[in-house]
């Protein structure tokens, strides 16, 4: 990440964006563990810049349910339970479903998967998902959370409503984040990571809802299964 600069070359939002991505992805990848505690001046430190632009990103991080502020001691990573992750899961079934339904009513704006001018809007999603699964086999959780992210995030914006695409890309952020609190303790994760996005738009495509639906349960399940398997273990 950039450093400020006196020059007024890297915007104070930019460096707030940066910062909160950056620290996103170190939660992500496990090396900032739940419930550890830093301060805006350590974090600032860190990124050799101003407090501003760090307070602004931690508060933002806050407001995504991903770190707890404490008025006193600064700030530490959000500790999610097994209940927690079976909340969210729910949750983020019904938006998924809305948005199925926004499908299936034709809703304007929506961009219907078999439409043909929507070809490259689902091609583009298409290959995020091939990236997911190949990511998935491979058990690479880094590159896996990064295409699954922005597959869902790609796929949510087809169905023409932004409130539910927003939503459900926060709380698909929050189940990774929960999530890897238990999957980075594996070493080897190949065969237990969830990869039928591509089967996912093929049935959206061919306007199989109850396919869709099903893929989904199935996610839904196999999720709630594995990270209560490893919670106990």
């Amino acid at each position: 990440m950039p450093r400020s600069s006196g020059n007024g070359a890297v915007t104070r939002s930019t460096l707030r964006q940066q910062i909160a991505d950056a620290l996103r992805d170190e939660v992500l990848a496990g090396r900032l563990q739940p419930g550890q505690e830093f301060t805006v001046k350590e974090i600032a430190e860190q990124y050799g810049v101003s407090a501003t632009p760090v307070r602004e990103a931690l508060v933002d991080l806050s407001a995504q349910g991903l770190l707890d502020a404490d008025q006193h001691r600064g700030f530490r990573v959000h500790e999610y339970s097994v209940e927690d992750f079976r909340g969210m899961i729910e949750a983020r079934g019904l938006v998924i479903e809305g948005m199925f339904l926004a499908l299936t009513e034709g809703r304007p704006g929506a961009v219907r998967p078999d439409d043909p001018r929507a070809a490259a809007v689902v091609a583009g999603v298409r290959r995020r998902g091939e990236e997911a699964q190949r990511a998935a086999a491979a058990g690479d959780l880094t590159v896996l959370i990064g295409y699954d992210l922005r597959f869902w995030r790609e796929l949510g914006a087809c169905f023409g409503n932004p409130y539910l695409a927003d939503f459900l890309n926060r709380l698909r952020l929050q189940t990774w984040v929960c999530a890897v609190q238990h999957l980075r303790r594996l070493t080897d994760l190949r065969g237990e990571l969830w990869a039928r996005h591509t089967e996912l738009v093929d049935a959206l495509i061919a306007r199989d809802n109850d396919t869709a639906r099903s893929i989904i349960a199935g996610y839904n399940a196999h999720s709630v299964a594995l990270i209560e398997r490893l919670a106990s273990g």
